[in-house]
């Protein structure tokens, strides 16, 4: 179970960087792999939802918040039963449940392929089996929730490019679980990265993915994040 790590101060960050205690980061090095060869044209539709999970869903959610053409991007649980989808419940991982993120984009600036490029290389690391760094148990599952046919038969075919092509040091572990619901996460889990800033938790695993983003991506990069904020965060 990940806990809530106090913040620190911006004094006690530099102190410990000083120390030379902060060298290195969990997140995985940027790791430049192939566009899928397989993805979708942009229909009438403005709108279009993607559900992913790659470990603690505060960085995937500030990794896609920063993502040009989102929207939104909302943390939750999908995989497992409406009744349990708590975090308290959900740590447990006994579930179902994997923590996950609702990406709501314009599928006429950003295309369901490219959000899925942008997950595997600098989301998350694709090929850990039921872990993500610091954090274990089947709730930091790398799997993806597809909505449509159409976004399994992409997802599916990009896993296999992936493989064929060696794109990583060895095979993904992602898995496809379509026809889930998502639940949004509680209030307090909403927008984290950006809130916590100097949370440890934060520093070391997660503030490396938004760098990440922005070199890699630059063309698709955001400075300023789609937040979630205060508004209702509605099941879709």
């Amino acid at each position: 179970m990940r806990r809530l790590i106090p913040i620190l101060s911006g004094a006690t960050l530099l102190a410990i960087a000083a120390a030379g205690l902060v060298q290195h980061s969990n997140a995985e090095p940027v790791k430049a792999i192939p566009a899928p060869a397989l993805d979708e044209a942009a229909g009438p539709a403005s709108s279009e939802v993607a559900v992913l999970a790659g470990g603690c869903f505060w960085g995937v959610q500030g990794v896609f918040q920063h993502v040009q053409g989102v929207t939104s991007a909302v943390s939750g649980y999908a995989g497992g039963a409406k009744n349990t989808a708590q975090y308290e419940t959900v740590s447990g991982g006994g579930t179902g449940h994997a923590e996950s993120v609702r990406v709501t984009f314009d599928p006429h600036r950003i295309s369901y392929g490219r959000i899925l490029q942008i997950y595997f290389s600098v989301a998350h690391d694709p090929t850990e089996l039921n872990r993500q760094g610091p954090d274990s148990g089947t709730q930091y599952r790398s799997t993806i929730f597809p909505v449509s046919q159409e976004q399994a038969k992409i997802a599916r075919a990009y896993i296999a490019q992936l493989d064929q092509a060696q794109a990583f040091h060895a095979a993904l572990a992602t898995t496809i679980e379509p026809d889930r619901t998502f639940y949004p996460a509680e209030s307090y889990h909403q927008d984290f990265l950006t809130r916590n800033p100097s949370n440890p938790y934060i520093v070391y695993n997660d503030l490396p993915k938004i760098k990440q983003l922005r070199l890699t991506f630059p063309d698709l990069y955001r400075a300023d994040p789609v937040l979630v904020g205060s508004s209702h965060v509605a099941t879709e």
